[in-house]
């Protein structure tokens, strides 16, 4: 990595970041300067506390009212807060640009965590109104932190980061892998990439062409990507949106590339969209890219959107002037392919080694408990513990309910009294699912207080509900292997 790869030379870089400690410009640091009061209102795009707060233009100052607020700024404070980093450095490498008499924000430097910080283009919403550019270098959005809190924190030899734009899940990426590996399409991303990079300390390699074909051949254990992954008619326009697909064409593509970028036992995990068409169950549509893989997937759909929303949404995240010709063009191509929706999750694929892989397609739009990439990783865990029993084993297995878990009943009042009409099983941790029972499932949850095996638990529900032992042991194999799936009970260990 030299100093054509990056936005500042390598000195540069590490005069950016004496700078940028030594003024204090962290998170933590920020947040101490500002008060609870003010740095919570920023969140809001309320500046005028931070403003308020930052009068004195010291380094620190200088740099919250550049950096976070997006004001235009005095020169001699502006060469003052990056020093020892020359200013006519910081103005070659696009870090801020010249404004009238004084200097403001060229690109966007944003901490991040307790001790980084991601460089990437200014956002849309600090300049409203203006089209952001076709080559535009994404920063931390709410899809970066989506894929951030549901990767699998696990620690791994290569890690690979297909699309990494400003280099966002590669930091996390370094944290828990010996080696990173980033490719990206756009050549610029790649720039901001490496400056990211080289200001946290790390060295990742970064390549550069169309998501998998810089790593042709190449196989990792833990693939991550936030793609181009917007569906339409595969018009491009805007580099960090558009794959040039047509409808949701990069989801499969990925799908099907991911058995040969996975080591045994590697794990894939991409956000997507997929289209809900007229007439087809959406899940067994993209259960379909799955296929053949020899792949364990996990698709979670966490959003869906109607086509006129989801048109709105992508046009105003770009600041793209309304053009109706343009968004009906869009809604046009969505009604010639029966598109009814859009929708939005994460595709969770393992390289298990299994003949008869799992496949499960699920709709997830409640609130769960974070890091949601711990619920994934355990739901992984589970499917191996279920894999390694047979029916036997399952019901010689002592199980208990998981803490936290509630019921719900409904109940309609007739001539008798009440009666319950539905009953539901919540789960107050984790994925929070919601399980509606009926009362022997209820009754075989109930009595699971990990003292005595399933097969004891089932004699005894056998009599109280006069069907045989053997019946029941035999229907309950795949009720217990969902209960344990969802994280409903767990086994005690002997």
């Amino acid at each position: 990595m030299d100093g054509d790869d990056m936005l500042l030379s390598p000195a540069g870089v590490d005069q950016l970041r004496q700078a940028l400690l030594s003024a204090g410009y962290t998170s933590s640091g920020i947040a101490e300067r500002l008060g609870p009061q003010a740095t919570s209102a920023m969140g809001r795009n309320d500046f005028r506390a931070a403003l308020r707060a930052t009068e004195e233009r010291n380094p620190l100052d200088t740099l919250i009212r550049l950096f976070v607020c997006g004001q235009t700024e005095p020169e001699a404070a502006v060469r003052a807060a990056f020093a020892p980093l020359p200013l006519a450095e910081a103005l070659a490498g696009g870090l801020v640009e010249r404004v009238g008499s004084g200097l403001r924000q060229a690109i966007d430097l944003e901490p991040y965590g307790d001790s980084w910080w991601v460089l990437s283009d200014v956002p849309a919403s600090a300049r409203p109104g203006v089209p952001l550019p076709s080559d535009h270098v994404l920063g931390i959005g709410g899809a970066t932190t989506t894929l951030v809190g549901a990767t699998i924190r696990r620690p791994v030899g290569s890690a690979l980061d297909l699309g990494t734009g400003s280099g966002v899940q590669a930091l996390h990426l370094a944290e828990h892998a010996r080696s990173v590996t980033a490719t990206d399409v756009s050549d610029r991303s790649l720039r901001f990439a490496a400056t990211t990079a080289a200001l946290n300390g790390h060295r990742w390699e970064l390549l550069s062409g169309d998501l998998v074909a810089p790593v042709a051949g190449r196989r990792f254990d833990l693939v991550v990507s936030n793609p181009p992954f917007v569906v339409g008619p595969g018009t491009t326009t805007h580099s960090y949106r558009d794959s040039g697909r047509v409808g949701d064409g990069i989801t499969a593509e990925l799908a099907a590339a991911a058995p040969g970028l996975l080591t045994e036992g590697g794990t894939m995990q991409y956000l997507a969209n997929w289209l809900h068409v007229a007439g087809e169950d959406w899940g067994e549509r993209v259960a379909g890219w799955f296929a053949g893989t020899g792949l364990d997937a996990w698709v979670i759909q966490r959003e869906v959107a109607d086509p006129m929303t989801y048109v709105d949404l992508w046009l105003a995240d770009a600041s793209e002037a309304t053009d109706p010709h343009r968004v009906a063009a869009w809604l046009d191509w969505f009604d010639a392919q029966k598109v009814e929706a859009v929708g939005f999750g994460v595709v969770n694929l393992r390289r298990g080694g299994h003949t008869d892989p799992v496949v499960r397609i699920e709709d997830l739009r409640q609130a769960v408990e974070p890091p949601m990439g711990e619920q994934i990783a355990a739901w992984f865990d589970r499917q191996d513990w279920l894999r390694a029993r047979n029916d036997d084993a399952l019901l010689g297995t002592r199980f208990r309910a998981v803490d936290g878990l509630r019921l719900r009943q409904e109940a309609s009042m007739g001539d008798e009294g009440w009666a319950v009409d539905r009953q539901v099983l919540v789960s107050s941790h984790g994925l929070r699912w919601t399980e509606e029972v009926d009362p022997l499932v209820l009754a075989l949850v109930g009595g699971a207080n990990g003292q005595v095996p399933l097969r004891e638990q089932l004699a005894v529900l056998a009599l109280a509900h006069d069907v045989p032992a053997e019946d029941l042991a035999e229907a309950a194999g795949p009720i217990i292997a969902h209960l344990v799936e969802r994280g409903v009970i767990a086994p005690v260990a002997d």
